[in-house]
């Protein structure tokens, strides 16, 4: 298997029959560019000892050396023989909350920031496994669906925030129902998910479709983030200068706390484990640690060829030539040359 790197680079052979054509008009018209500087006949005879054949040969080899160098920078390159790879990992849901109350600041920028930071870090450790993101609010869809394609997940999770679902709330059981959904269905294995929130107003019945979901063999790991003791929401105007704290319909200010048992109760219903978002971020750590451990299936098979590069015989050879060039001379010697020296 053979091609070319760069190439583009092949378009500059297209000059090479234009320096060709520019030579031959050069060399017919020889002569009579000579006559323009005089006796033609003098001329010549001072220049007897030019000989037109060597100086013919010699921007042959000047064409030879540029259409080398060309083909040189174009990086040809030789296949030597197909690789096959096999990647094989886990599917990986997480979904992220989204909803007012992770706005709160009881962990720094932001609960939503955070999280979103652990999620990015948790995606640069994974090695062949897929990942998808769900984004839930009171209501919840499947933001990214599963994919080997890391850059393309994390540009998708840039782009969740609170503004991402207006309905209020935090619809749990729609978000593992989401991720249920996006598995492979005939599998009763090899399926996780990783639920980040703060567990706070919870709608529906998370913890029976936490159960429906074990019976399909999805292992839930659930992340609480935020504080126990409950803080204010902040909001903000357009400009990021902060307006006050969210107030309910008696204009109290509303405080947002963790909900850590209704999290406890939902890993441990589908053999998952439960833990409470750290600075130091070891709760995602414990969770890769966990899911490397489980059995992984084939997830992608792909034969690459591979290639080694060629460009360097071709540039030893366009060097070649070109030495060649400077070596021919353009006159030659004549006969009593060497004898009318020394008379």
């Amino acid at each position: 298997m053979f091609r070319f790197a760069f190439s583009h680079f092949l378009y500059l052979l297209l000059l090479i029959p234009v320096l060709i054509f520019f030579f031959v008009i050069v060399f017919r018209n020889k002569q009579k560019a000579l006559a323009l500087f005089g006796n033609l006949n003098l001329i010549q005879h001072l220049s007897q000892s030019v000989s037109s054949k060597r100086q013919i040969w010699k921007t042959v080899l000047l064409i030879l050396a540029a259409g080398s160098l060309i083909l040189a920078f174009s990086r040809p390159q030789l296949g030597t023989k197909l690789r096959t790879v096999k990647r094989e990992g886990q599917d990986i849901m997480i979904a992220l909350d989204v909803s007012l109350s992770m706005m709160a600041e009881d962990i720094k920028p932001n609960r939503l920031e955070k999280a979103k930071h652990e999620i990015n870090s948790f995606i640069d450790k994974l090695e062949g496994d897929r990942i998808g993101l769900i984004a839930f609010s009171g209501k919840a869809f499947v933001q990214c669906p599963l994919t080997l394609d890391y850059g393309a997940a994390k540009m998708f999770l840039e782009v969740m925030d609170k503004e991402l679902i207006p309905v209020p709330g935090t619809a749990m059981g729609e978000a593992i129902q989401k991720a249920v959904a996006s598995f492979v269905e005939k599998e009763r294995k090899h399926k996780v998910l990783i639920l980040i929130t703060d567990g706070e107003d919870h709608i529906g019945k998370p913890l029976e479709i936490a159960k429906a979901a074990a019976k399909e063999g999805v292992v839930i790991y659930t992340v609480g983030i935020g504080s126990v003791q409950g803080v204010p929401i902040p909001l903000y105007d357009e400009r990021g200068n902060q307006k006050g704290f969210k107030k309910d319909r008696q204009g109290e200010v509303v405080m947002t706390k963790l909900d850590e048992l209704t999290l406890e109760k939902i890993a441990l219903e589908t053999g998952g484990k439960y833990y409470r978002a750290s600075p130091g971020e070891a709760e995602l750590d414990r969770i890769y640690d966990d899911i490397f451990k489980m059995e992984k299936k084939a997830l992608a098979s792909k034969q690459y060829a591979q290639f080694e590069d060629r460009f360097q015989y071709l540039l030893g050879f366009a060097m070649f030539l070109l030495i060649l060039e400077l070596l021919i001379p353009e006159r030659r010697k004549l006969k009593g040359e060497w004898r009318g020296r020394f008379q």
